[in-house]
């Protein structure tokens, strides 16, 4: 394995932290004022103001053949165009950028909210609940389904929780049909917002189901063949509005999860997936008859997952094989199938590690490439890039650095373009073969102006969970300007999951929202991925499965007690604690469940009963809702409301009125405890604001103003007001 990139970075931070075991005793950093020079030094870690210090740090490829492609790179002088010959390993910038940026640069088609056929010929699209296509060359618009009427419309784009214009489809390699359904919800709930202004406020009525309800979205599959046109119905009943990742829309992309089509278009596969997540049916229809075979199945106690948000079986019917992905002997990995028979064939991976993502799958080398997570020594977090052949054989990782990987490939699967750094070390970005021999070293980023600005990258921390066994991975944000002899309390951030963790990533980032700016203002910021999280063991992963009220927080507790038996200069008699959405229910729930730990907390946006929140997060993480004879629920172990009474220190909730994703219902129910229990509390109501107000300058004011008062115990400047984007776009 090689040197990371800049190890003067780190043995700098270890060396800064070794030095204070030196000190005998710290007074506690008490300042009377935090003035308004701290809050700029502060913004100035925001990523809008870190991000134009860093160079040649991203390489997006631009394929042009299978060996040719072009990127963009920021540069101190501006922007550069590469143009690289993967066969002839040359990199050469253009020596018209503005005539290579008119040649080259993808243009937006003004035609939106559709999705465009392999061919390119045409671009499908819904009105009025049925499904049209229109031709890119003369503009001809063709309706594809007729009996589509409100409430049961063709590729409709709503989960609940998430609504677009967009279609949910899956186009055939052919380009002459649509694998896509019939959006059943008839008889499903709905949910109400309302606009803020002056006069009649406008109503947002949309179908949301919830937990409780007996009737959820469902989806009628059909295929449709654009040349007639004609509708054929899959012969078989409806399949709840899931997927082996989450509901029906995948999450990357918005596209029909769990659909693969033949590659010579005569066959369509895909998998059903029960209400509560733990039974899977892989199955395969022939698009001509709409006849379906089952072919296999899996079932699990707790909630079967594809892959880390991604979906990673495969259907093989050139070589009778389904490639299927399973996390049976709590770790994922990947398994061979019969396609015929759906006999099990052979395991293709196995050990205390993770598959996480299937890139390309050679079928004529009998070959697959795939991101993997705990197999190096080191961070069992970082992802690499592995080869192995279907049978199991010749596993070889093909990005050997210690770091964390992210992959491009090209469209043949021969060359990869492997761009790897740490969060505390930038990116480099290799080109590779596909055997993992380096050809050409593209970029390698220029963080110089970073540093020089005073920059300083958070130091990784093990610690182990509650039960005093496993490890637990973090990260530590301390001000730049730290001071050993000082006593400093101590902030978790926190995103519970369980679909991701608070560290949010391991690639390199200069700012992590607004940890390290928050730091800056006299804190210690921790971020720690806590049981409950995914890219860990099985067993990791549904740690708290039917009691999401634990939100992790048993082990970050554990965990901030550790740092502070090994730091003198965390404060445990001051402990905060801030999230958005389910980071927001969590900081809530921490505050609540353990008032005499955390003294502040800011939480936005909570899904605090998920009762309130969309049916498939609930019951994937909680299970199907359960009344008992005594009227208590199997939902009660998650609910803050019911935790109201305990609030002892300072808490500030916020939510946006116009959040489609969490309702703010969902804040109004603690609300409501908190009153009966007469509890004292802040409240912050963004009018006509989405789920993502978290990051607005009011709100980081805000919020960067309660901890200083309420946790530092200092007065904030009065109405600071922020000279950069805080969104960091």
């Amino acid at each position: 394995m090689r040197k990371q990139v800049f190890p003067r970075i780190i043995s700098a931070f270890y060396l800064s932290v070794a030095c204070v075991f030196s000190v005998s005793a710290q007074v506690k950093y008490e300042p009377e004022q935090v003035a308004t020079e701290d809050y700029a030094r502060a913004e100035s870690f925001l990523p809008a103001a870190t991000n134009p210090l860093i160079f040649r740090a991203s390489v997006r490829p631009q394929w042009i053949n299978a060996h040719t492609f072009w990127y963009k790179n920021n540069i101190p002088e501006g922007t550069e165009y590469v143009l690289v010959d993967a066969s002839k390993k040359t990199r050469k910038t253009a020596s018209d950028p503005q005539k290579l940026s008119k040649e080259l640069d993808a243009k937006p088609h003004p035609f939106k909210n559709a999705a465009t056929s392999p061919d390119g010929n045409w671009r499908a699209f819904t009105r009025a609940h049925n499904l049209w296509i229109r031709h890119m060359g003369s503009g001809e618009e063709k309706q594809l389904t007729t009996d589509g009427v409100e409430d049961f419309g063709y590729a409709t784009n709503n989960a609940g929780w998430t609504r677009s214009k967009n279609p949910v489809l899956l186009w055939s390699p052919d380009s002459k049909k649509i694998a896509t359904f019939q959006h059943d919800g008839r008889g499903v709930g709905e949910m109400y917002l309302a606009t803020t202004n002056v006069g009649h406020p406008k109503l947002q009525a949309w179908k949301y189901p919830l937990p409780e309800d007996s009737v959820i979205f469902r989806i009628q599959r059909v295929v449709i063949h654009i040349d007639e046109p004609r509708v054929v119905r899959l012969q078989m009943t409806p399949d709840a509005h899931r997927s082996t990742i989450t509901d029906h829309i995948a999450i990357r992309g918005g596209q029909f999860a769990d659909v693969e089509w033949s590659k010579d278009a005569s066959s369509l596969a895909f998998v059903s997936v029960s209400r509560d997540h733990k039974h899977v049916i892989f199955r395969v229809a022939d698009p001509e008859t709409g006849e379906v075979r089952e072919v296999m199945d899996e079932k699990v106690e707790t909630f079967f997952e594809s892959g880390y948000n991604l979906v990673n079986w495969h259907y093989l019917p050139e070589s009778n094989e389904v490639l299927w992905f399973s996390q049976r002997d709590n770790w994922g990995h990947l398994y061979l199938y019969n396609l015929a028979t759906g006999d099990f064939k052979q395991q293709i991976t196995r050990g205390d590690w993770n598959v996480l993502q299937v890139l390309h799958i050679d079928e004529v080398a009998r070959a697959l490439f795939f991101m993997g997570a705990g197999k190096e020594a080191g961070d069992p977090y970082f992802q690499y890039l592995y080869r192995v052949n279907l049978d199991g054989s010749g596993l070889k990782v093909l990005t050997p650095d210690s770091a964390n990987h992210r992959i491009s490939l090209s469209p043949d699967g021969q060359y990869l373009i492997d761009t790897y750094s740490t969060p505390a070390d930038p990116p480099v970005t290799e080109l590779r073969d596909r055997e993992g021999n380096q050809l050409l070293t593209l970029e390698t980023a220029d963080i110089s102006n970073l540093l020089e600005a005073g920059w300083v990258a958070p130091v990784p921390v093990i610690l182990k969970a509650r039960d005093g066994k496993t490890d637990l991975y973090g990260l530590m944000h301390k001000p730049s300007n730290f001071d050993p002899e000082k006593k400093y309390p101590i902030i978790n951030y926190i995103y519970p999951g369980p679909q991701s963790g608070s560290v949010r990533g391991r690639s390199f980032s200069a700012s992590r929202g607004d940890n390290q700016a928050l730091a800056e203002l006299g804190f210690i910021v921790v971020a720690i991925d806590a049981m409950g999280t995914p890219m860990r063991s099985k067993s990791f992963h549904e740690a708290y499965y039917g009691n999401m009220g634990d939100n992790g927080l048993p082990d970050q507790i554990t965990a901030m007690e550790q740092l502070a038996e090994r730091h003198p200069w965390i404060d445990l008699d001051r402990v905060g604690i801030y999230g958005h959405s389910g980071g927001g229910f969590a900081s809530t729930n921490a505050i609540l469940r353990y008032p005499d730990f955390f003294k502040v907390a800011v939480s936005g946006a909570g899904n605090h009963d998920n009762r309130n929140y969309e049916d498939d997060w609930g019951e994937k993480w909680q299970g199907l809702l359960v009344t008992n004879e005594d009227g208590t629920t199997s939902y009660d172990n998650q609910a803050n409301q019911l935790l109201a009474k305990n609030l002892k220190g300072k808490l500030l909730l916020a939510h946006g009125t116009m959040d489609g994703n969490v309702p703010m219902y969902n804040t109004l129910l603690v609300v409501n405890e908190l009153i009966a229990a007469n509890k004292d509390f802040d409240m912050i109501l963004f009018p006509n604001r989405s789920h993502g107000f978290g990051n607005e300058p009011y709100m980081m004011r805000r919020r960067w103003d309660y901890f200083v008062e309420h946790l530092l115990g200092a007065e904030p400047p009065e109405a600071f007001e922020f000279k950069i984007n805080t969104s960091g776009r």
